[in-house]
């Protein structure tokens, strides 16, 4: 079992694209301030989609070019499916890229309007430009497990799209259970067969908690030997294209078991809790994962200086 995870963050990005509460972009870049002093590294920081499908990412360039020179050590990333997005990128100053492929038809042309197909011919030429570029490259499987438009995913279509990703040469894959509603047992199954067959150090679990899934799933990956996880501040997220996607696995929750499973995250817990109380006060509603009661009760007794 690793003595250490990385956490990827996404809460920036996926956690408030499907906010309705407006987050201004002074709101998000104080959002960034706090999770780089958690000790957060990596920070999935925007998406470059057109305003009117994701209104909240509509100052993707500006929050780009501010947190890139103001944090210029920080794995910044932002998400592109397409050449203008990837181009929007680039003039502001990314180093880092994610773009994404989803096995399931019906929620790719739902996602992206392509073909998955046609999605990933785009990721190979954004992939091949970027590595021209110098830039850092990530690529999503999506709809690894279940799609909510044509249910279970059948393991192999997984398989064969992780396969081709992975042969464009990206730094990092991440298998992504859209919409929750993966079980750890197929969660398992599924980073073991992916993991004998590519490289396990650069593969990566993206899940949510839709079902109360989250933990486990994530324990059911600690254990087949995955060491990237991602996660979202506070639990937030959800996709305006996937119906059912609820929150993100909680950051604070990922920590957490990582340190009850004596593995290192290096995340503050407590400034993570500051980063939480913040965030709520921007989109006006409570969040946090599912141990923010017990956190916020009498009983815990961990020094959170031990939580990393």
């Amino acid at each position: 079992m690793p003595d250490y995870i990385k956490v990827y963050e996404v809460g920036p990005r996926d956690g408030l694209q499907n906010e309705a509460t407006p987050v201004s972009t002074a709101q998000k870049n104080r959002l960034v301030d706090g999770l780089i002093d958690a000790g957060l590294q990596h920070i999935e920081l925007t998406s470059f989609v057109h305003p009117q499908a994701v209104p909240q990412m509509a100052d993707a360039d500006e929050v780009t070019a501010v947190n890139r020179q103001k944090y210029p050590h920080i794995n910044f990333v932002g998400l592109v499916f397409n050449q203008r997005g990837y181009d929007r990128a680039l003039a502001a100053g990314c180093r880092a890229i994610a773009c994404g492929v989803s096995v399931s038809e019906t929620f790719s042309q739902k996602n992206t309007r392509m073909s998955s197909q046609e999605a990933q011919t785009t990721s190979r030429s954004l992939v091949e430009q970027a590595k021209r570029d110098g830039l850092w490259t990530r690529a999503y499987v999506m709809t690894a497990w279940v799609c909510p438009f044509e249910g279970p995913t059948p393991p192999y279509k997984t398989v064969a799209v992780a396969e081709a990703l992975w042969g464009l040469g990206v730094d990092e894959l991440s298998i992504a259970d859209t919409i929750g509603f993966a079980n750890p047992l197929d969660v398992g199954r599924l980073m073991e067969n992916l993991g004998r067959r590519l490289d396990m150090n650069r593969l990566a679990v993206h899940l949510h908690d839709t079902q109360a899934m989250g933990l486990a799933n994530a324990t059911t990956a600690i254990q087949a030997g995955v060491r990237i996880f991602d996660s979202s501040v506070g639990g937030l997220g959800g996709c305006p294209f996937a119906p059912g996607a609820a929150g993100n696995l909680a950051t604070e929750d990922l920590v957490f078991l990582a340190y009850k499973m004596g593995i290192g995250t290096g995340v503050d817990f407590q400034r993570l809790w500051d980063v939480v109380h913040e965030l709520e006060t921007y989109i006006g509603h409570p969040v946090g994962g599912r141990i923010r009661a017990w956190w916020e009760s009498t009983y815990h007794t961990e020094p959170a200086v031990e939580f990393r």
